[in-house]
């Protein structure tokens, strides 16, 4: 009876067993088929041959075609005041008046002294001709008649500078003086910048550098106005590299439009360098790892195939492609990082 008993325990625990070795297995090829019905949505795009231009970018800080400050050239005490903060004044315009009394009358002074050397000047060169007076009575008439004309030059330059004008054409920044204000030679009154033509001044790289030439055109942006771009040119390329070894590069841009930049800005300065010819090239989001170990998976019929590349140059969102594809062949954008090589994939519309 034991060994009956024993017997029939053996049985149960072998069908136990087995029905759970039979359950582990079905779950096991269910996980299988789960695994084999997984998709792979990707976006494609095409390997073709584009015309690219090479663009280089720098940050810069906008400055005033003219920034000056108006120096006084006189001494006085300013007795009136033509302009405000803010206006715009045409070159030689008026900024203020310094007290011309006595400059008023040192010039009436000297128009008089040199209408009379004139007289007698002309008088002494007839009767020379006439033989009533002598070479030397004639060269201290000239020589009365040069003295008296450069007296007159001061005192009209002195009587002129009491007026202080805008030696360019621009807006009014600042004005230092008032109604009263004594003032004297090297006095500061105002700063005028002229912003109608601005200038951009960055540093580029040597290699950067021997790709510009002056004339090129520029694109200036600025995050202040958002879509809005500049047209300028290089002005100048200098000849010599800083301490960073890099070179200053100046752009200008005319400031005519609806959207005006304003001096002090930040602004970036786009260089369309090289007109290239046509290359292969493919977006920028198909490669996968570095540049010098660039892959792309390709779609061979329906299936994702991990190919290295060999890459060019970047432009903006593309890249230069020097082997590995050919023109048309598709290359996955979108999806590549949940990919696995050769597996089938569904291309997204």
């Amino acid at each position: 009876m034991k060994n009956l008993k024993y017997i029939i325990i053996a049985v149960v625990v072998i069908v136990a067993i087995a029905v759970v070795l039979v359950k582990n297995r079905a779950q096991i090829q269910a996980t299988k088929k789960a695994v084999n019905i997984v998709t792979y949505y990707v976006s494609v795009a095409k390997a073709e041959m584009k015309k690219l231009n090479e663009d280089i970018s720098f940050v810069g800080t906008v400055s005033a075609n003219n920034d000056v400050n108006v120096i006084s050239e006189t001494q006085g005490k300013v007795t009136h005041i033509y302009v405000k903060v803010g206006d715009f004044l045409k070159a030689g315009s008026p900024l203020v008046q310094v007290d011309d009394e006595l400059k008023k009358a040192s010039y009436n002074l000297a128009e008089a002294n040199l209408d009379k050397a004139k007289k007698d000047y002309e008088r002494f060169k007839q009767l020379y001709q006439q033989k009533s007076a002598t070479e030397s009575q004639l060269d201290q008439a000239k020589l009365a008649f040069v003295n008296a004309e450069s007296q007159f030059v001061v005192a009209r330059r002195q009587l002129q500078d009491t007026k202080i004008s805008a030696p360019v054409s621009g807006i009014v920044t600042s004005r230092l003086v008032d109604m009263g204000t004594m003032v004297s030679p090297g006095t500061n009154i105002g700063n005028i910048v002229d912003v109608s033509r601005l200038k951009i001044k960055v540093s580029v790289s040597e290699a950067d550098a021997v790709k510009l030439k002056t004339g090129d055109a520029v694109t200036i942006t600025s995050d202040v106005f958002k879509g809005a771009n500049f047209a300028g040119k290089v002005e100048t390329i200098s000849a010599k590299a800083d301490e960073a070894h890099t070179y200053p590069v100046e752009v200008t841009v005319l400031n005519n439009g609806k959207q005006q930049l304003k001096a002090g800005m930040f602004a970036r300065v786009h260089f369309t360098t090289i007109n290239r010819n046509e290359m292969l090239a493919i977006p920028r989001a198909a490669v996968l790892n570095s540049a010098k170990d660039a892959k792309v998976y390709v779609i061979d019929n329906g299936i994702a195939r991990f190919r290295p590349v060999v890459l060019g140059s970047e432009f903006g969102t593309f890249v230069e492609v020097l082997g590995g594809l050919t023109a048309n062949e598709q290359v996955v954008i979108s999806g590549q990082n949940t990919l696995v090589p050769d597996v089938k994939v569904v291309i997204a519309q």
